[in-house]
């Protein structure tokens, strides 16, 4: 009886005073009401679950940026929520982390697949992707593939996975004959394969579709026609108890699909080309660089820089035009983000004023100097430089992940700028030491140097 009674008392006191001591712990009908579209719209948050990729979601100049997101915001917008993203590592992780109650939807192409059926309410829009063969195009030489059979006696370059699975596959079809080439290094992506087709570094090799259509907006030299893998269906997802968020999420997604945020976002990730045309320099015989000359020589003086870098930056930028609106809707001569050029002081309506830019410019310039106070001075223009392209996050992500490999942190040729070309691969981005997440390096990574080297060219041509 007194055993009994001892018993008891003790379950009890641990029931009431240690939350994390249960004796026969029983779910409250709190904890298991799903969180569906009413509970929602009364929280005013949206929290989707997503993963860092050039196609979902990434930062960029400090601004979130992604297919995936833009969609995500905007049908959060439709519900009158905000939006939060938590990022996940692995397709099985942003399912561990839905089912476990840390996001409300995944927004992603998830592959629509038995296994999850069970657990999962498949919704939005269903996209089929599959895998294409990246080629280049253009020139009498230079034919581009219209038949899988045309693959035999060629070289073609894939990743590990999937991809590597699926050609050994078509060539086991075909009865041999394809030259395959894994890339199984860790510094080498699916995109730099897509970049080294495009630089005649390579023929062949193999990407999602949608990766590789983004990709021809800053190589359009591409051919990306050639199909090599069956369909498979892809959407977003949310618990199968929240029956009436997939609903809504749907009928969006069928509604919301000709509407103009959605045709500009297909637009600035699929169709916008990511390079600015670039002409020569003005006049080299009367010692013109642009029409903004005096501009840079007056303000570049206050961050003692020489104007003629300046003018490299600008150059780099816009092309010297103050019109020019990016695929990330930097504007301007400078090509400020809207954010950016906000907080830098350029009035509403005023980010094409060449004057206004520069200005700008100049305050974020030294903004982005202060953060680097710890590299040397001969070094850190480039690293300026880098995170004004990227954004400061992406650089000292850079720097975290230099200082744990032995390289140095403080120097950026053959050191940091190694690890802003790693930043797009996944075991590097998902690194702890990586705050930033994604990031598309080989543009920063040729920023920098085309800079440097355009600043040395227009020394040697006009005079300071």
């Amino acid at each position: 009886m007194r055993a009994t009674f001892r018993f008891f008392l003790i379950a009890s006191l641990c029931s009431f005073l240690l939350p994390g001591c249960h004796y026969g712990h029983r779910k409250t009908a709190e904890e298991k009401r799903p969180h569906d579209l009413q509970q929602i719209k009364d929280s005013g948050e949206l929290v989707i679950l997503t993963l860092y990729s050039s196609t979902s979601y990434f930062i960029y100049r400090g601004q979130d940026m992604g297919f995936q997101y833009e969609l995500s915001e905007q049908f959060a917008k439709s519900l009158g929520v905000k939006l939060r993203v938590e990022v996940g590592k692995s397709v099985h992780e942003l399912i561990e982390k839905l089912q476990a109650g840390e996001g409300d939807l995944i927004a992603y192409n998830l592959p629509i697949t038995r296994e999850w059926k069970d657990s999962l309410t498949y919704c939005g829009e269903e996209v089929i992707t599959h895998q294409v063969i990246v080629q280049r195009r253009g020139g009498r030489k230079i034919k581009p593939l219209k038949d899988v059979t045309e693959l035999v006696g060629k070289d073609v370059y894939v990743k590990p996975g999937k991809y590597y699975t699926r050609m050994v596959n078509l060539n086991k079809e075909l009865g041999g004959g394809i030259h395959i080439h894994q890339v199984d290094n860790d510094s080498t992506s699916v995109e730099d394969l897509i970049t080294q087709v495009a630089q005649g570094k390579i023929s062949y090799a193999v990407a999602d579709n949608d990766v590789a259509k983004l990709n021809t907006t800053y190589y359009p030299n591409l051919d990306i026609k050639l199909s090599v893998s069956f369909d498979q269906r892809a959407s977003w997802a949310v618990r199968s108890d929240c029956p009436e968020l997939a609903r809504v999420a749907t009928l969006w997604h069928k509604e919301n699909m000709t509407s103009p945020a959605y045709t500009s976002s297909m637009k600035r990730y699929f169709e916008i080309s990511k390079a600015i045309p670039h002409s020569p320099v003005l006049s080299l015989r009367e010692g013109k660089i642009s029409h903004f000359d005096k501009l840079f020589k007056k303000y570049a003086k206050k961050i003692h820089w020489d104007w003629r870098l300046l003018a490299s930056l600008a150059y780099t930028e816009s092309n010297f035009d103050t019109t020019a609106v990016s695929w990330a809707g930097a504007k301007g001569l400078m090509q400020l983000m809207p954010s950016t050029a906000h907080a830098m002081g350029i009035p509403s309506g005023r980010e094409q004023s060449p004057e206004e830019s520069i200005k700008a410019a100049i305050k974020y310039i030294a903004i982005t100097d202060k953060s680097f106070t710890k590299v040397p001075e001969t070094e850190r223009l480039k690293f300026v430089l880098a995170a004004y392209n990227s954004g400061i996050g992406h650089i000292q992500d850079a720097q975290a992940l230099a200082r744990k490999y032995g390289k140095n942190e403080y120097i950026w040729n053959n050191n940091v700028e190694k690890f802003i070309l790693l930043k797009s691969h996944e075991e590097y981005f998902t690194d702890p030491v990586c705050k930033n997440g994604y990031f598309r390096g080989i543009e920063t990574y040729n920023f920098v140097r085309e800079i440097i080297e355009r600043y040395d060219y227009y020394k040697k041509k006009i005079k300071k």
